[in-house]
């Protein structure tokens, strides 16, 4: 056996196998997830004021914002937010004014700037308007089923329960760039998110739902505390956690509409996505690429062609890692809301687009979010270039 062989093989070996481990895990943190019992609801909960910070038209708009109008909870505001008096997004509140007259909707038109970060500006804003102490904070391209609002409100009557979020469903348009942005979310974030909460961390917070008391949130400095950080929602869960109250990942899907127009606006999204898990996990960074199973795969079947001797161990770990892969994508297919096979083919492109951004983002400290260039620094504070 050659010597310098040999040591190539086993690091092969090695590779091969934190790939087929790292793939099983993520495939069984996600079946723990849908096996979870579905939580008890309170009848005897609060109003709520529900904050929708808007931007524009995007896709499926008003189907997004009705699914908000149509919940079966007893007492809830909606108040929506724009920048702009003139933002297209106005119109499809209006639409929804007229279709729903018994509903509080309120709107606050007003651009007055609050830190760098425009969304959460914007919730400043708006905050004046809210009539309740329970408060939903929403994205705008969020969708969800009539329950939604009992599901995320009931774990605030424990006392020690500080914040409610929700893990998401990317839903693309037909592009081929929303379905490959769709898949990073499905197939990649959100597996991983689902992995650490297996093993007991609990700092995920996510803007798709951000579910708290009006006094946590005075607490922890009101959303001014957060008004320039890149990655507000953890930010503001960081806070929650620092006055000895829990987060809690409510059972409640929500499903959120993906659409990139093109190449460019996927690789400036991801790479904005990269920048900011860079800023909150900068030590467990570098070793990110322990998680993109199927391109490490193939390097460790690369590095162990050079040892034969090898051969039968190593292929058996590759097939393992592409089969269970390829069953993490069909697995949250599996109920009809995506094609089945459509997509399929793309997993490969799709992993290896992942490694690519994940090295591009050790290169470019900018990042761009709506028409704007940013730097963010070590405090995750982002900072306006010209």
């Amino acid at each position: 056996m050659p010597l310098l062989t040999a040591p190539v093989g086993i690091i092969g070996l090695a590779v091969l196998a934190v790939a087929a481990s790292y793939a099983v895990l993520t495939i069984a943190a996600v079946l723990v997830w849908h096996l979870r019992g579905a939580a008890a609801h309170s009848l005897r909960l609060p109003p709520v004021t529900v904050l929708k910070p808007l931007c524009g038209a995007e896709p499926g708009l008003y189907e997004h914002l009705r699914s908000f109008c149509s919940q079966d909870f007893r007492q809830y505001q909606i108040v929506f937010g724009v920048r702009d008096p003139a933002d297209p997004a106005l119109s499809v509140v209006e639409r929804l004014r007229a279709e729903f007259p018994a509903l509080a909707i309120e709107v606050v038109a007003n651009p007055q700037q609050h830190g760098t970060n425009s969304k959460v500006s914007n919730l400043i804003n708006m905050f004046g308007r809210a009539r309740h102490d329970v408060l939903v904070i929403a994205d705008s391209d969020t969708f969800v089923k009539p329950d939604y609002l009992s599901t995320v409100t009931a774990p605030l009557l424990n006392p020690t329960v500080g914040m409610v979020t929700c893990i998401y469903r990317d839903l693309p348009t037909q592009r081929i760039w929303s379905r490959l942005g769709a898949m990073y979310i499905n197939e990649w974030y959100m597996p991983a998110v689902l992995l650490a909460r297996l093993f007991g961390h609990r700092s995920y917070a996510s803007g798709q739902t951000l579910c708290l008391r009006r006094e946590t949130l005075q607490a922890v400095g009101g959303l001014r505390a957060i008004a320039s950080h890149l990655a507000d929602d953890y930010r503001l869960g960081e806070l929650v956690r620092g006055l000895g109250l829990q987060i809690v990942m409510s059972p409640h899907v929500v499903m959120a509409e993906h659409d990139e127009p093109n190449c460019d606006s996927l690789m400036r999204h991801e790479l904005r996505w990269m920048r900011t898990i860079h800023v909150l996990r900068p030590r467990s960074f570098r070793l990110m690429f322990l998680t993109f199973s199927l391109p490490l795969a193939l390097l460790g079947i690369a590095l162990n062609a050079a040892q034969p001797v090898f051969s039968t161990p190593a292929w058996a770990l590759l097939s393992t890692t592409v089969m269970v892969r390829f069953a993490l994508h069909f697995l949250h297919r599996r109920r009809g809301a995506l094609p089945l096979f459509e997509d399929f083919w793309l997993v490969p492109a799709r992993d290896m687009l992942l490694c690519w951004v994940w090295c591009q983002s050790f290169f470019c400290s900018r990042f761009t979010w709506r028409d704007n260039e940013f730097d963010v620094d070590a405090d995750g504070v982002m900072h306006r270039q010209s």
